[in-house]
């Protein structure tokens, strides 16, 4: 051989190498043709002056859809069609659909594509609010699974076969497994052994990997979902790689995927005037990391093996690796997931964000009781690193709490609750009103979390119960953000009112107690 790579190798590597969406988008606007089309601003013409500045001139002149050959998202022959077809290709996927509304919409499509209304699909309860909007929309009934819960970080991790294994026994019904997969914290478990579980008995692999875009690139990293024998993957691009916020991937792989069904879910739930840029944006991270992915994603990498060692020589401060995650549950870790314990500081997380916020110009991606979670992706070079290692080390020297008794009682994350009714007919039923303090034993007719990670402790249809209700107004006690409830104060929760006569029927048709 002389290094060079075979005809169509070599076809197929140019190809890879453009971006046809955003190079669609350039030869319009340079055609010049009169804009007599939306959007009204005519290609930057009518623009603010600030929306000139935020977009660009260039931007704006580009920022046009549906133009014949800017192809149609919801039926692509062309630019679109082949920028979907490359990014599969990167992906080891059969299909890619571009999603311009989030990864909640990927999610929603991945539910809707793939189930049916009362088809039973597990779901394990760290799962993402995006989640339960899907079952609400799909109509299909969710059996939670409850999935390992690490006490000292006080965070969930994953699911273990003899968890799936026991949900198959007592529903061999069950149409898909949804799994979360990495978790927000960056664990990993064996998601290959539950694909093969899974599909042994018929049932579809379905995972949202929000967090892990980034997984194909670096042989460091644990493997991607769909080389672990996921079925559809949903995807947030725009979370670890260059595309704008709002836009994801949606991933197919094999024949129990009924593709046209899927794009059919897709283009049902997203806009009919999808913004050029956003699918530009995606088109152009693809192209990314096609290019320069391994390197890009493995300096990621190795900036936080640094980061994660330096933090660790910090008296006070924790920050688990790879040898912490294997246990059940838990069997791997996306290193680029910082996650740094505070407690021995003294601090909540929560505390630690604040200070680190508006004292060293530092904004981590989350915080919680215990933690604050920091990403380091393919843009992070060591001067950002270095500059946060030095905020952590100031943190630890300056800002310890002397107020440390009784501070770290965080109750445990509470069990299942049980099932009142399913998340779509709870959404639907008749509400009312009820004091936070005599919630218990009522169904839920709203979500309720802290955001971020945006995981659900109430869900609607859940039947309330104490353990919920206690580590709620303790998650806001500490200063979590509260997210779902019609009321945030908590003073009220809604909940199915007691005469839904409609929605107890329904309950006795789906099994529910």
């Amino acid at each position: 051989m002389d290094g060079r790579l075979p005809g169509n190798d070599q076809r197929k590597e140019k190809r890879a190498h453009h971006a046809p969406i955003a190079e669609a988008m350039r030869a319009y606007a340079e055609d010049g043709a009169l804009a007599f089309h939306t959007p009204g601003h005519k290609q930057g013409l009518g623009a603010h002056a600030l929306l000139r500045k935020l977009v660009t001139p260039e931007g704006l002149r580009e920022e046009v859809s549906l133009m014949e050959e800017l192809d149609d998202l919801h039926e692509p022959t062309m630019c679109i069609r082949e920028a979907q077809e490359l990014a599969a290709e990167l992906y080891g996927a059969d299909q890619a659909y571009f999603m311009i509304n989030g990864t909640t919409g990927a999610i929603h499509a991945m539910l809707m594509g793939s189930l049916c209304p009362g088809d039973t699909v597990f779901v394990p309860r760290n799962a993402h609010r995006s989640v339960i909007g899907g079952l609400i929309l799909s109509g299909a009934r969710p059996v939670f699974i409850q999935p390992e819960i690490d006490e000292r970080l006080g965070i969930a991790m994953g699911l273990t076969a003899a968890a799936v294994k026991a949900a198959i026994d007592a529903h061999p019904e069950a149409r898909a497994l949804v799994l979360v997969h990495p978790t927000y914290y960056g664990v990993t478990f064996d998601l290959s052994v539950l694909a093969k579980l899974v599909h042994a008995h018929g049932m579809l692999l379905l995972v949202d990997e929000a967090h892990g875009p980034h997984l194909r690139f670096s042989g460091e990293l644990p493997p991607q979902a769909l080389d672990c024998g996921a079925d559809i993957v949903a995807q947030s691009t725009h979370k670890m790689l260059g595309s704008m916020t709002q836009t994801s991937m949606l991933l197919a792989k094999g024949p129990r995927v009924h593709f046209e069904r899927l794009r059919e879910a897709a283009s049902l739930l997203q806009s009919t005037s999808p913004n050029q840029l956003l699918l530009a944006s995606l088109d152009i991270a693809r192209l990314q990391m096609a290019e320069d992915g391994e390197r890009l994603v493995g300096r990621a990498v190795r900036l936080a093996r640094q980061l994660r060692a330096g933090i660790n020589e910090i008296d006070g401060l924790w920050s688990f690796g790879p040898e912490y995650v294997r246990h059940p549950g838990a069997s791997g870790l996306d290193e680029t997931k910082v996650t740094v314990t505070v407690t021995g500081l003294g601090l909540t997380g929560v505390e630690a964000e604040a200070i680190l916020r508006h004292t060293y110009k530092i904004q981590c991606e989350l915080s919680d009781a215990r933690n604050v979670l920091f990403i380091i992706s393919y843009a992070d070079t060591e001067r950002e690193t270095s500059y946060l290692l030095h905020a952590l080390q100031e943190l630890a020297a300056h800002h310890h709490s002397r107020d440390r008794e009784g501070r770290f009682d965080v109750p445990p994350l509470p069990p299942l609750p049980g099932a009142g009714c399913s998340p779509r007919l709870a959404f639907f039923a008749r509400k009312e009103p009820v004091s936070f303090a005599t919630a218990a034993g009522r169904v839920a007719a709203e979500q309720v979390m802290f955001y971020p990670p945006g995981i659900p402790i109430l869900c609607p249809g859940d039947r309330i119960d104490e353990a919920s209700l206690h580590y709620i107004r303790y998650m806001q006690e500490l200063g979590l953000k509260v997210v779902g409830p019609q009321d945030a104060s908590l003073q009220h929760l809604q909940v199915l009112a007691e005469d839904s006569t409609h929605v107890q029927d329904e309950e006795k048709r789906y099994g529910y107690e």
